[in-house]
């Protein structure tokens, strides 16, 4: 409520400012001075040549662009609480409860391990994820939407600098929302902060981050009786918080803190070509990354969902501490391109309290050690034709071997272009698949020896074009694909017992995934149809790996200034739609999807209604979700036992100023 409140005093205090009632020959002086000093303010950002191009933002991979304030199609998709395209997600019932994979990645943007729980990570900010600026001017983001019941989402983030050199940011994304259903409340944290400074003769680099994030939610298990209660339309349970869950004492937090550094020294350079990737230039440089991460699961009473249970209360708790240093080399030249050579070393410590011993053997609590990797990344640009790759090999350690990464792109024309990438990549799967505690007894395991590692291959093919549409065919194969599993057993005599026995698995056989992706947009006058549509298939002998064969997204919208061009309307119905398929069941204890091959979901539309409008650097948004619920049936699931949100109508903000 308080992220509400805040949001609204400053609706109020630019709302106030703006307004044009009859005033006091005082309020009217003071009204003068404050237009004059505006009107300075202005003038003085038109004498220094300033646009919305001087408001950079940098990424981890130093790609810059430049603040949007534009109200598009695209910015309707990223307008959700991951800030991003949710096209191949399905959300849960709440804000901030995990999302199913409709389409998948297989790619490793990173050489190690991760902690695991990856339904509690969408909303987790990793190195990657963490932008730094260059802005002229101090500059603010809100992003303000409502949720679900007692809670809004709040993300606000300021950057401004000391000089033009010298560029900071603070930013935390802050949100809480009860849910609809008895035991979902979702809240989180996110605080982050970054500094990207650069000295005056361009030699000496720096760019910092800090993160510190905490990711909570409830766990109900899902609806333990969905004939009766949800799928029959029953009038009783039209408030769902009547609805029975199987239980209402469970909860997991996922908690992480971050510190990242990295600079560098260039001994010779170029002073005559400020682009770093026309320079001539020699530099060494390192990086440094410590991170803490804890995963805890918590129960006030043990449950049959999960079998038997070693002690009561539950209290799991995983924990991973790790360490990444590096030191590079990187040489740019206007005719060679740019090479990079590095080594790093990375330390991890992954624990638990206490050592195990069951029936299939001794448990340890901890893993941990050191690897030692060499790497070298390769950037040229010829003429149309952009070529960079990278390869990292692990020399010394046991969790991982080595990464490939090579893409090539060429632009045809203006409107036209073309690129192809190559990705390989081999290391051990996720910490929890190999050592894992639990104070339920079926959740304790150790596969270190008996775990190989994954070995993945990818080529990807897309073209880009603003005649034909954007199109990309990815053909990826896997070998030794580790997934969870249930080892319930047709014998059950409750087959939603399967909770009890998940267990981590390895495919011996190859997984070969095939992913199609197109998008056009068709414009006539001020309506525009906005299409994406992907296929999918999958190759196994084994139902492992299960997606639906088909996905769309189709977006029929008019968009025309009004109020004499004082505000940008767009409004239009969004239709999605996926075939149906084995749809992963979600597992809150490990806070994982597993693979389950007994219940077909899917097969159903999702209709929702917007009405959105810019004015100025104000976009304000305003959807009736999933508004065909009432009359499609109630066969809408985001997983097995875990409906999708009824219909509810939201609204929000993102606003930007500048000062």
């Amino acid at each position: 409520m308080r992220y509400l409140l805040l949001l609204i005093l400053i609706l109020l205090s630019h709302t106030l400012s703006a307004q044009k009632d009859p005033v006091t020959p005082d309020r009217a002086k003071d009204t003068s001075l404050l237009r004059k000093k505006k009107s300075k303010r202005a003038k003085k950002k038109d004498s220094l040549g300033i646009t919305i191009k001087d408001y950079k933002i940098v990424s981890y991979t130093r790609d810059s662009t430049y603040l949007d304030t534009t109200l598009s199609i695209q910015k309707e998709y990223k307008y959700n609480y991951l800030r991003r395209d949710d096209f191949e997600l399905m959300p849960f019932s709440n804000v901030g409860q995990p999302y199913n994979h409709l389409g998948l990645n297989l790619d490793r943007n990173t050489l190690y391990p991760t902690i695991g729980s990856k339904a509690r990570h969408f909303n987790y900010l990793e190195v990657e994820d963490i932008s730094y600026y260059n802005v002229a001017t101090p500059l603010t983001d809100l992003f303000f939407k409502t949720t679900f019941e007692q809670g809004q989402l709040l993300d606000a983030m300021l950057t401004f600098n000391t000089s033009r050199r010298f560029n900071l940011s603070i930013g935390y994304k802050g949100f809480r929302s009860l849910g609809k259903y008895q035991w979902s409340q979702v809240k989180s944290g996110n605080f982050k902060s970054s500094a990207n400074y650069v000295t005056k003769n361009g030699r000496y680099r720096l760019r910092a981050h800090w993160t510190s994030q905490e990711i909570e939610g409830e766990e109900n298990g899902g609806i333990s009786n969905k004939e009766l209660q949800f799928e029959s339309k029953d009038p009783d349970f039209k408030d769902r918080s009547r609805i029975d869950v199987f239980f209402t004492d469970a909860q997991n937090i996922l908690i992480g803190k971050r510190y990242y550094l990295e600079h560098q020294y260039r001994l010779i350079k170029n002073e005559t070509d400020s682009a770093s990737s026309k320079s001539n230039y020699l530099g060494f440089g390192h990086t440094f990354t410590y991170e803490s991460k804890n995963y805890k699961f918590q129960q006030d009473a043990e449950n049959e969902f999960f079998g038997d249970a070693l002690v009561s209360p539950i209290s799991d708790r995983a924990n991973l501490k790790t360490m990444y240093n590096e030191i590079n080399a990187e040489f740019s030249n206007r005719t060679l391109g740019v090479l990079k050579a590095s080594v790093n070393l990375y330390n991890y410590n992954y624990f638990f309290n206490s050592t195990i011993t069951t029936d299939e053997g001794f448990i340890p609590n901890r893993l941990k050690g050191a690897e030692v990797a060499i790497g070298a990344k390769y950037k040229k640009q010829i003429g149309g034709f952009m070529l960079h790759g990278g390869i990292a090999y692990n020399i010394s350690g046991e969790l991982t071997g080595n990464i490939i990464d090579v893409a090539a792109s060429y632009q045809i024309n203006e409107k036209n272009k073309i690129s192809a990438s190559l990705h390989s990549s081999s290391r051990l799967p996720n910490f929890n698949f190999l050592l894992y505690q639990s104070d339920y007894e079926n959740y304790n395991w150790y596969n270190t020896q008996s775990f190989e590692k994954e070995r993945l291959s990818s080529l990807q093919f897309n073209l880009e074009s603003q005649v034909w549409g954007n199109i990309s065919a990815k053909y990826t194969t896997t070998d030794n694909y580790t997934y969870f599993a249930s080892l319930a057993n047709d014998e059950q005599a409750d087959a939603n017992l399967e909770n009890a026995y998940i267990k981590p698995f390895q495919e011996t056989n190859s997984v070969n995934y095939l992913k199609v992706k197109y998008f056009k947009e068709f414009k006539f006058g001020d309506w525009a149809l906005s299409n994406t549509i992907m296929y999918q298939n999958v190759t196994q002998d084994n139902e492992v790996l299960n997606l639906p064969a088909f996905v769309t997204r189709n977006t029929l919208y008019f968009s025309k200034h009004v109020f004499k061009k004082a505000m940008f309307l767009q409004t239009g119905i969004t239709f999605k739609y996926f075939s149906s398929y084995n749809m992963d069941a979600y597992n809150p204890l490990l806070a994982e999807f597993y693979t389950q091959n007994g219940e077909e979901l899917g097969a159903f539309p999702l209709l929702d209604f917007f009405i959105n409008a810019k004015v100025k650097t104000a976009r304000i948004y305003l959807k009736a979700e999933h508004f065909n619920s009432s009359f499609t049936g109630n066969n809408f699931y985001a997983a097995p036992d875990y409906p999708y949100r009824d219909f509810v109508i939201r609204f929000g903000l993102v606003w930007n100023f500048f000062y």
